[in-house]
């Protein structure tokens, strides 16, 4: 989860610098990680592998598609609003992850543990009232970044259902990518005024995303579905927003406004109380039994 949590804040740099269309860079993401991982399928068929199955394709589907909502939306937001505004909206996964776990999983978070889940809304609110007046945050990107951390709850909340139903690692990511493009493609055909990549620059960043985030974040991701309770899963990514924003300060130049800082740290310190109180109150519970 730390690899993928560092590929994942990493690209957020790499989607920005181009200055295209998000949208276009997450659809021609997915196409290029397509190809990718159906080329790796391929080889194993002819080793005797056997392709995914449909009933694969069918458990696979709800999370794909999730997923291209996720990542065609996420995509857009950072072009129309700061990393640091997209990147904490999303941090707050967790306390939507928290009652959906329940519902879905049986997983009971200790009661005690959410009520730190308050620390992050406040500090959300502190990030996104001092925002900087330069015009790299907007309300419309902040908008969008809302409805791509709820892509991106159902993602998890649909790929740890399919691992539980004993879906691989390889066949997951190797369906995952053209599936997600159902619901990609129309967010780009709507955001954008075309598909097709407009410089060499926009190519690079492609490339470079469907190997950091399309291939090695997702797969260390899928793989930690399997033995890490959902919640948790969120919670770890609780660095991404301060390794997303240090890397745009660092390759993008994007400034943080010292009143923002405050609210930072209580997103991340509110996230980390939520999981440290719920992991006590679980040993306890352990012990009794």
């Amino acid at each position: 989860m730390v690899g993928a949590v560092t590929c994942f804040g990493l690209s957020f740099s790499v989607i920005k610098w181009p200055g295209t269309s998000g949208s276009v860079i997450a659809w021609w993401r997915l196409a290029a990680s397509t190809v990718i991982w159906w080329s790796v399928l391929a080889v194993l068929r002819l080793r005797g592998r056997p392709l995914p199955s449909r009933a694969t394709w069918v458990a696979v589907a709800p999370a794909a598609l999730s997923f291209g909502l996720n990542i065609s939306l996420m995509f857009v937001s950072v072009t129309r609003t700061s990393v640091a505004h997209s990147q904490f909206i999303v941090a707050l996964a967790p306390l939507v992850l928290a009652p959906l776990g329940l519902v879905m999983f049986g997983e009971h978070p200790a009661r005690g543990s959410l009520r730190w889940g308050a620390l992050s809304f406040l500090g959300l609110v502190v990030v996104l009232w001092f925002g900087s007046d330069d015009g790299v945050a907007t309300a419309a990107g902040d908008v969008l970044a809302v409805g791509g951390m709820l892509g991106f709850v159902g993602y998890l909340a649909f790929t740890k259902r399919a691992r539980a139903r004993g879906v691989g690692t390889l066949d997951f990511v190797a369906i995952l990518m053209p599936v997600a493009m159902v619901t990609a493609t129309p967010v780009a055909v709507v955001t954008s005024d075309s598909l097709w990549p407009a410089s060499g620059e926009t190519w690079v960043a492609i490339a470079l995303l469907a190997v950091l985030t399309g291939m090695v974040g997702h797969a260390l991701l899928v793989y930690a579905q399997r033995s890490v309770p959902i919640v948790t899963v969120g919670v770890i990514q609780v660095s991404q927003p301060a390794q997303a924003t240090f890397w745009a300060w660092v390759f993008l130049g994007e400034s943080i406004v010292l009143a923002q800082v405050p609210g930072m740290v209580l997103v991340m310190a509110g996230l980390v109380l939520v999981v440290v109180t719920g992991q006590r109150v679980e040993a306890r519970a352990v012990t009794d039994r």
